[in-house]
């Protein structure tokens, strides 16, 4: 499957999901405010009819506006007595019993005349909870000053209403999951495409390093067979030295790339030995030098840690030393400008190697320490290799304990942070 063809069918997939998704939200809110809607009518008819039984049994005539709802869980009723508070507890759970309202509530008793709450309480209409003394009920200005009001609360109101949208509720669920799944299935597609991206890079990369020997060590077979090759002792043995010179380079290649991809932290057999980290960056500046040297470049010397020694491989330190190095040379368009330093921290040995080259892009820099990944190295085209030092390096640093970071601005260069333990 071409990439574009991919890119369409998420792109499509993630639309639609979004529409779902939002035509979801819009009902679910619908059936909450419905649901909100009819709980309020509910509260406020039942409230109303236990204002009405209170003034019947005082025998007081009908108020204009007996009940109010003064916030989203908050009733207030005006009556023209103070009522008897337990009286006015069972003729509220009688009537919300009576509306299906089987949800908790506070109530609060307040007289204008003392301006006080006189009495509240927290009612419950599960077994085994005791009534405890509710928060007092917000004071409410507005009503006549000579008059005798109750409030009611629901403080679970929304959680009440939200067990009513099971449906929804469920249904919700399932979607959730679906969007997890779509987008687990969505990684692994692309993880996959990019494996097989490097995959084939690999492959071409591969193809191009072993032809080279093929074709001489097949060259040279052919002018050995050749009557003017045959009868020079000299040329034949000057060819067959050219077969085995390759045919060495061919199998330590294979080699290589085989030792370095089976290569894990957990697998690196590591001699110990305690050795100089500087001396180690010093030998591979000289080596390095010449090739900076040769492109107008130079490698520039900041050593001041102080404690330089560790306890390690040396042979496998000095081969992630040389890779660094060689990268930060070989990955740049311009005269290769390099800084090395080293500072101490903590009894950390830190090691950066900062250059001037093309830079890595952020979306690739989580990959790159990856088996086999390249970077694109636009026009370097005469960059190659398998995609397996950088792993090489990270899976050496961290079989010793250390750590290996990266800072990288495109097209101003890269900077690689080693830090390893000292004696």
């Amino acid at each position: 499957m071409s990439r574009r063809t991919i890119i369409i069918v998420i792109t499509l997939a993630i639309i639609s999901l979004g529409l779902i998704i939002a035509g979801q939200v819009f009902w679910v809110k619908k059936a909450y405010a419905l649901q909100e809607e009819q709980f309020n009518r509910r509260a406020f008819v039942a409230i109303s009819e236990v204002v009405q039984t209170i003034r019947v049994m005082n025998k007081d005539s009908a108020a204009t506006e007996p009940v109010r709802q003064v916030g989203n869980n908050y009733f207030v009723a005006n009556i023209n007595d103070t009522p008897q508070p337990y009286l006015l507890e069972s003729l509220l759970k009688t009537e919300f019993q009576r509306s299906n309202l089987l949800e908790d509530f506070e109530y609060g008793i307040y007289d204008c005349f003392n301006d006080s709450i006189v009495f509240g309480s927290k009612i419950s209409f599960k077994p085994g909870i005791a009534r405890e003394q509710a928060k007092q009920i917000h004071k409410i200005t507005d009503f006549e000053p000579d008059g005798h009001y109750f409030g009611v609360v629901f403080p679970n109101k929304s959680s009440f209403i939200l067990l009513q949208l099971d449906f929804w509720m469920y249904s919700s669920i399932v979607i959730f999951l679906i969007v997890i799944f779509f987008s687990y299935t969505i990684h692994v597609i692309l993880q996959q495409r990019r494996l097989s991206e490097i995959r084939t890079d690999f492959v071409n990369n591969m193809t191009h390093e072993l032809k080279t020997p093929i074709s001489t060590i097949g060259l040279s077979a052919e002018a050995i067979e050749t009557a003017a090759v045959s009868n020079s002792p000299e040329r034949v043995k000057q060819y067959i030295g050219i077969i085995k010179n390759e045919n060495a380079r061919l199998q330590s290649q294979v080699e290589r790339v085989l030792q370095i991809a089976a290569l894990s932290p957990k697998k690196v057999q590591l001699q110990q030995e305690v050795f100089d980290l500087h001396e180690i960056i010093n030998t591979a500046v000289e080596t390095f030098q010449v090739q900076a040297a040769e492109k107008d470049g130079h490698i520039h010397l900041h050593l001041q840690a102080g404690l330089h020694q560790i306890k390690g491989d040396k042979v496998h330190i000095t081969n992630v030393i040389y890779n660094l190095i060689d990268n930060a040379v070989k990955y740049t368009n311009d005269e290769p400008r390099i800084d090395i330093r080293t500072i101490n921290k903590n009894n950390v040995f830190i090691l950066e190697i900062e250059d001037n080259g093309i830079g890595i892009q952020k979306s690739n820099q989580k990959m790159i320490f990856e088996k086999f990944y390249r970077v694109p190295t636009g026009n370097l085209h005469s960059v190659r290799g398998y995609g397996l030092g950088l792993f090489y390096v990270k899976t050496i640093i961290k079989a010793h304990g250390g750590k290996i970071d990266l800072r990288s601005t495109p097209g101003k260069g890269s900077t690689f942070i080693v830090e390893l333990k000292t004696v």
